[in-house]
């Protein structure tokens, strides 16, 4: 290989700079090749976790390509367009608050099926668990999520409360951290890793929720060796380009009971021997879950013009 074309993995974007960590180690900052920025990509042409080669000619580098993403975790942006968080990811964190503030069934399923869209198994972490009366929520989401076959994490900074299994769970690969802002993944990260210091801020007095402490996107090494996508926070979760056909494939629960329906392609919104509504009137899926399948149902049917 010529020594001046090397692969690397974007670290950092903003301002039309990236930051890549070449095979050696290396950091450097380098912009696009023209002939990149005209070809058709999902969302951001070049975002962090990307796999590139790299043309570096003394002080000056370049990204030349973009290897195709092994996964890349999205959602709506503004409008109808595309927001990549970030590409290649092994594992995602969906981080929901018990309280300050506090999450809902409704968020965290938005948010699981956001990842199980993306083809990733996502990783539930019920947050703040040290905060008053956040116990019977903690018990009973747990329960709920565990029962449907997710990973759920119950975790508290102060008290270090499932950091370590945390901790252990990022210590390979490239990990993200998503939820609505306030939710403490900044702070949760500067506890598996005290050597970070991100800046964290305080909930809106005015609106309860949380205030953006992190403004671009960048991959943080961790000393144990992992990396973390860290990424602004969001609540208001759109789907991207998720067929109305195959939400319910992103719900664990309804896929093998729907090989039972009676129709292929039932909806399970009215269709007689639907195995999905049986189980729902036999307290088999949660009324909840199911009301979450019929909101993003729906959504999904507006947004591809059904």
């Amino acid at each position: 290989m010529n020594e001046q074309h090397r692969p690397g993995v974007v670290h950092e974007t903003g301002g039309g700079v990236y930051t890549v960590v070449l095979d050696n180690g290396q950091r450097v900052h380098a912009s696009i090749r023209g002939r990149l920025k005209q070809q058709q990509r999902t969302g951001s042409r070049v975002v962090i976790g990307d796999q590139v080669q790299m043309k570096v000619e003394g002080e000056v580098a370049t990204i030349e390509s973009v290897n195709d993403r092994r996964t890349e975790l999205v959602r709506r942006g503004r409008g109808r367009a595309a927001k990549i968080l970030a590409a290649n990811l092994d594992r995602v964190f969906v981080v929901i608050a018990l309280r300050e503030p506090r999450g809902s069934t409704q968020l965290i399923d938005r948010m699981l099926v956001l990842v199980e869209a993306s083809g990733m198994q996502p990783v539930l972490v019920l947050n703040k668990a040290d905060l008053k009366a956040t116990e019977p929520d903690a018990e009973a989401w747990a329960a709920l999520y565990r029962s449907v076959g997710y990973q759920v994490l119950v975790t508290s900074a102060p008290s270090a409360t499932g950091i370590s299994e945390l901790h252990d769970e990022m210590c390979s690969g490239i990990s993200a951290l998503i939820g609505p802002s306030g939710a403490g993944k900044s702070t949760l990260l500067n506890v598996v890793d005290p050597g970070l210091e991100l800046s964290t801020g305080a909930l809106s007095r005015k609106t309860g929720t949380g205030r953006h402490t992190t403004v671009g996107s960048r991959l943080i090494t961790l000393e144990c060796g992992g990396l973390v996508a860290d990424t602004p926070g969001f609540g208001d979760v759109g789907l991207w380009s998720v067929d109305p056909e195959t939400v319910g494939s992103c719900f664990p629960e309804f896929a093998e009971m729907s090989q039972d329906c009676r129709f292929r392609g039932c909806t399970h919104l009215h269709e007689p021997g639907c195995m999905v509504r049986e189980a729902l009137e036999e307290g088999r899926i949660a009324a909840s879950r199911y009301v979450s399948y019929q909101n993003l149902r729906r959504e999904a049917k507006e947004q591809d013009g059904y």
